[in-house]
């Protein structure tokens, strides 16, 4: 990795004394969030964002437990519950809508500021202007038009309150320059095709790897070899000590994971071993785990922008093109995968497409 080629010094997190206050409430599901988890440590404003978060979801299920006070029969129970203190008693009574958007948004502009750059844009297709990116309401989207042209012409993402616009969100605060390009191509596939039920190789690919993409970077080149051969022994198993623990990094380290795919954080808060990203290999030079979180992640985003742009703009393009990978088994990722029989669930960790030896 040339000198010229590494990113400038970079914050992934504002740590401010005063974090700006969003009003509003969200349901339960936000509260399941398990934001120590290693497959998340990777995301920009992670401290804003899921300090929010909790504040806003618990505040309602605090109300909730409140509200139900007159259900328990009995004075005694009244310490099992924990009382509000007078902020979560002012958010948990504002029923403020599109409140995931707005949380976005906060993080964005503090990212922004805190780096001293314009806030990010769209990659424009054809005759439409490079525009600038906010978190909008899901209202904003007018009535038969489609998400990813509201986004290129507007620079406006549609948001709503669910785990899955949260997780979208964040991915377009950490890779948004990957975001963007996935929505160019989006663009000109809608202009070539219009809209139909097969969106195509190319957007189904985009589709893919957007909702459950994954990318290995490694200085190894024989770990990603092993991965897209289906070789988890020599992927996963054999090479762990060169593997980078995310609660732990180690400037020796020589492969990481990094998930892309909204879809697959949502599924990840609840975790089931046989979840699957699709997943691209990233080449890096050892100097890149020297780098600091927030600098991987703005390397990675130029590298990986340029990696679809390369993978997309091929006639032949396809989803079986992305790697499977068995998400639980990247090593630290998941405790019970430092015993080596994790591995032989053959269930999960599949033969698939690996190279057939050829008998002469």
């Amino acid at each position: 990795m040339p000198a010229s080629d590494l990113p400038a010094t970079l914050n992934s997190d504002t740590h401010t004394k005063q974090l700006p206050v969003v009003e509003g409430q969200l349901d339960h599901s936000f509260a399941t969030i398990d934001w120590q988890v290693p497959w998340l440590s990777h995301i920009t404003q992670l401290s804003y964002i899921s300090n929010t978060i909790e504040h806003l979801s618990h505040s309602k299920s605090q109300r909730n437990s409140l509200d139900n006070l007159g259900d328990l029969g009995d004075s005694e129970s009244l310490d099992n519950v924990k009382s509000p203190n007078r902020h979560d008693i002012n958010a948990s009574g504002i029923n403020t809508p599109d409140t995931i958007a707005k949380v976005l948004k906060t993080a964005m502009t503090q990212q922004a500021n805190h780096l001293e750059q314009p806030l990010p844009h769209t990659k424009p297709a054809h005759d439409h202007k490079s525009q600038t990116l906010q978190f909008v309401s899901q209202n904003a989207l007018p009535e038969g038009e489609v998400y990813e042209h509201f986004i290129g012409t507007t620079g406006n993402i549609p948001t709503r309150d669910n785990l899955h616009d949260l997780f979208n969100g964040s991915i377009w605060l950490t890779f948004p320059k990957t975001k963007a390009m996935l929505n160019y191509y989006h663009m000109l596939e809608i202009a070539k095709q219009g809209i139909s039920e097969r969106r195509g190789r190319v957007r189904d690919t985009i589709t893919v790897f957007d909702e459950n993409g994954a990318v290995l970077v490694t200085a190894d080149p024989n770990i990603g070899e092993a991965l897209v051969d289906f070789d988890w022994q020599a992927s996963l198993v054999k090479p762990r000590a060169k593997w980078d623990n995310p609660t732990q990094p180690d400037n020796s380290a020589q492969a990481a994971v990094y998930i892309f795919g909204h879809a697959l954080l949502e599924q990840l808060v609840h975790p089931r071993k046989p979840l699957c990203a699709h997943s691209i290999v990233i080449h890096v030079a050892q100097e890149f785990f020297t780098l600091s979180l927030a600098e991987r992640m703005s390397y990675l985003d130029d590298k990986v922008a340029k990696y679809m742009d390369t993978l997309l703009s091929n006639d032949d393009v396809k989803p079986r093109q992305l790697a499977p990978l068995p998400i639980l088994g990247v090593p630290h990722f998941w405790a019970k995968n430092a015993d080596t029989g994790f591995y032989e669930d053959s269930y999960v960790f599949r033969s698939g497409r690996r190279k057939k030896i050829k008998i002469k």
